[in-house]
C-alpha cells in the first residue's frame, strides 16, 4: 500500500507515525500549546526528528462538545501556520485536520500534501470535490453526528459490520469522484462508549477486509486514562500498549502525540511479524 504525497511515494508496508500538532485552544490534551509559531516549529522539528512521516495539523477541536468555530476562525488559526511550516520544512509532508472543503482547498493550496476528515465528506458535500480535483489522499473517519453530538450516537445493531458498512458506502461515493488514495480510521473516541472503543479495537483486523490502509488514533484518550483513573497528561504509557496492539490489528498509521515512543512500538513490532 502506498500514498502518493506531493509526488512522494509514500510505503505503508512499514507503518508510518503521524504526529499531532493542535493549534486549538481547547483540544483535550495540548489545547492552546501551540498557537505560537516559534512553539508550534519547535514541536514539528522534534516530531520530525523523532521520526514522524506526517504532521497533522488541526484547528477546530474534535473533543466532545467541543465549541462550533466559523470556517473564518478556523482559517486564520490554521493557515499561518500551515505557510510557516512549509517555508522551515520543504520537505514537510503536511497533513490537514478539518471537515470543511474550504479550510482543505486553502492549505492544500499552500503545499499541504492530505487531507484527514472526521466526516468522510459527510459534513461537507464539496470535502470530495475538492480532494478529487487536488489529486490528494484522504483519510476518512468513522462517526456518526458530530463532535457536539456524537456521544448521543452510540446504538449500534452490531459495531463492526456497522463501521465496515460506513466505509464501504463512503468509499464508494468517494471512488464515484475519482479520489485515489484512502485511509480509513475508525474512529477511536467518537461516536461510541468506552467498551464499543475496547470492542473495536479488540477486531480491528476485520476493517482490512476494505483493502485499504488503516490509520488508529488512540492517543491519550479517555478510552484510556478513563479505565486507569488518571489524565490524559498520564496516560503515556497506556497510549503505547494500545498503541502496540493496533500495529498487531493491522494498523498502518498511528496518529500520536509522542512520536518518538510511537517509533519504539513500530520498531519492537517488526521484531513480532
Amino acid at each position: 500500500m502506498t500514498l502518493n504525497c506531493n509526488g512522494k511515494l509514500i510505503d505503508l508496508s512499514a507503518p508510518k507515525i503521524m504526529g499531532i500538532l493542535n493549534i486549538t485552544p481547547d483540544s483535550f490534551f495540548d489545547g492552546g500549546k501551540y498557537k505560537d509559531e516559534k512553539k508550534a516549529l519547535i514541536q514539528v522539528e522534534k516530531m520530525l526528528t523523532e521520526g514522524a512521516t506526517f504532521i497533522d495539523v488541526g484547528a477546530y477541536s474534535s473533543r466532545p462538545g467541543a465549541s462550533v468555530i466559523s470556517e473564518e476562525i478556523e482559517l486564520s488559526r490554521i493557515l499561518p501556520i500551515v505557510q510557516v511550516l512549509i517555508k522551515e520544512f520543504p520537505e514537510i509532508i503536511l497533513s490537514i485536520d478539518t471537515f470543511r472543503s474550504g479550510v482543505a482547498d486553502a492549505c492544500l493550496q499552500e503545499g499541504a500534501a492530505l487531507i484527514n476528515d472526521i466526516s468522510a465528506g459527510v459534513q461537507d458535500d464539496g470535502m470530495f470535490l475538492v480532494v478529487a480535483k487536488r489529486n490528494v489522499p484522504y483519510i476518512m473517519m468513522h462517526m456518526k453526528g458530530t463532535p457536539q453530538n456524537m456521544q448521543q450516537n452510540t446504538a449500534y445493531e452490531d459495531l463492526l459490520i456497522d463501521v465496515i458498512y460506513y466505509f464501504s458506502e463512503r468509499v464508494a461515493k468517494a471512488r464515484e469522484q475519482q479520489i485515489n488514495d484512502i485511509v480509513i480510521d475508525p474512529g477511536f473516541g467518537f461516536s461510541k462508549t468506552r467498551e464499543q472503543n475496547y470492542v473495536l479495537l479488540k477486531e480491528m483486523e476485520l476493517l482490512q477486509s476494505l483493502e485499504l490502509p488503516i490509520l488508529a488514533g488512540l492517543s491519550r484518550k479517555s478510552m484510556i486514562y478513563g479505565v486507569l483513573e488518571n489524565t490524559a497528561k498520564e496516560a503515556l504509557n497506556g497510549t503505547t500498549a494500545l498503541n502496540m496492539l493496533a500495529l498487531h490489528k493491522g494498523a498502518n498509521i498511528l496518529r500520536v502525540h509522542d512520536v518518538a515512543e510511537a517509533m519504539q512500538c513500530v520498531k519492537l513490532n517488526e521484531h513480532l511479524i
